[in-house]
């Protein structure tokens, strides 16, 4: 082999080597809402005993102990009504899965905590029941309900990856069903530029990452990308969520926190900042200082008069808390941390699922000290 040859070769093989380097390092930073270097982090508070560390995760070992008396709710057809067209049906027929779906995000997160088998296995037990039992989903609300309330099924089977005891059947089966029913719910409207699209979008990005589908993941981010800063305005507010009269505040966090924890779990799968994307002045921070203001001074909002706002006795939980808590630390607000500060520990257990252990789980876009 000449001289140029050799380098050729070297070359090639040094760029192989990075790349195969940057994938590694890419694919060990861990699950995508939960890497490792943050459940180890949190391991460790637990370990010193400190707060509010203990406190958050005595919350979530009540949640996940409270699992243990309950079975399961799935239905061949997740059947859910349009919320505006029956509002009691829509509940009534979408809380099996949030009560599954969390019952499953808590006991799988506990045993990563904990290392305790029991809760492995019953976090499986409901992703089992799912997915042998759930072929489809139907009705106005279908796809979305699955979406904003499904993430949790996703979110505890990417926690139990490296679970040795779960059954190959039972993966396979899983697997099927998360390409088969929950991705393909949340890819029939990941197209739509409101709330729907972002929760929807989160739906798809947990399932690929799950499954290490990386092209679909890219399709994710491509549309992310693509219609961020027409649904954010120069002054902050989400162009589509405050049309929605006397609920516009409430759909501006419904939509900003699925957007975030899009970004959190595309930095982990990827290493891609998204984050700090700006536009003409327009921001994911100005949207987030927008939320936190009006909800603090709903009399100044101008789409609707008396508009709902968040607070700890909110119906589902402590909105916006819950998402302002999760973002404190990736745009380092003391603003942030000021109005979170009286009521941690913040657990948002029902409804919904982006944020939902915000305290106990911190987040970090510099690693974790």
């Amino acid at each position: 082999m000449n001289t140029l040859r050799l380098r050729i070769f070297y070359g090639l093989a040094g760029a192989f080597i990075l790349l195969a380097t940057f994938t590694s390092s890419a694919s060990a930073s861990g699950a995508a809402m939960h890497p490792q270097e943050q459940i180890d982090f949190v391991k460790q508070q637990l370990k010193e005993k400190k707060e509010p560390y203990v406190s958050a995760f005595n919350l979530l070992m009540h949640r996940a102990d409270s699992s243990f008396a309950i079975s399961h709710h799935a239905v061949e057809d997740f059947s859910v009504p349009g919320f505006y067209q029956d509002k009691e049906g829509h509940r009534r027929l979408s809380l099996g899965l949030q009560v599954d779906g969390m019952s499953a995000y808590s006991c799988a997160l506990a045993w990563k905590l904990t290392g305790k088998k029991k809760y492995a296995e019953k976090a499986l037990y409901f992703m089992k029941s799912w997915a042998d039992v759930n072929k489809k989903y139907s009705q106005l609300d279908g796809s979305l309900v699955m979406s904003y309330s499904g993430t949790t099924l996703m979110i505890a089977a990417d926690l139990l990856k490296d679970y040795k005891k779960w059954k190959p059947a039972d993966r396979a089966q899983f697997d099927k069903w998360t390409r088969n029913v929950f991705r393909h719910a949340a890819n029939s409207i990941r197209f739509r530029n409101n709330n729907s699209g972002d929760w929807s979008r989160l739906a798809s990005i947990l399932a690929n990452a799950y499954l290490d589908d990386k092209a679909d993941l890219q399709e994710d981010i491509r549309l992310i990308k693509k219609d961020l800063f027409d649904k954010i305005a120069e002054d902050g507010h989400m162009v589509e969520e405050v049309k929605r009269q006397g609920n516009g505040i409430w759909y501006t966090y419904f939509s900003l926190a699925p957007l975030t924890a899009s970004l959190w779990a595309v930095y982990n799968e990827t290493g891609e900042n998204l984050f700090f994307m700006e536009k003409n002045g327009a921001s994911i921070k100005k949207a987030l200082d927008y939320l936190l203001y009006y909800n603090q001074h709903p009399q100044e909002w101008k789409y609707f008069k008396d508009p709902v706002t968040g607070s700890i006795n909110a119906m589902y939980g402590f909105w916006p808390g819950n998402l302002l808590e999760a973002m404190s630390n990736i745009y380092n607000s003391a603003e942030y941390r000021t109005y979170i500060a009286p009521y941690r520990p913040i657990m948002y257990a029902r409804h919904d699922y982006a944020w939902t252990f915000p305290t106990l789980m911190p987040l970090s876009l510099n690693g974790y000290k």
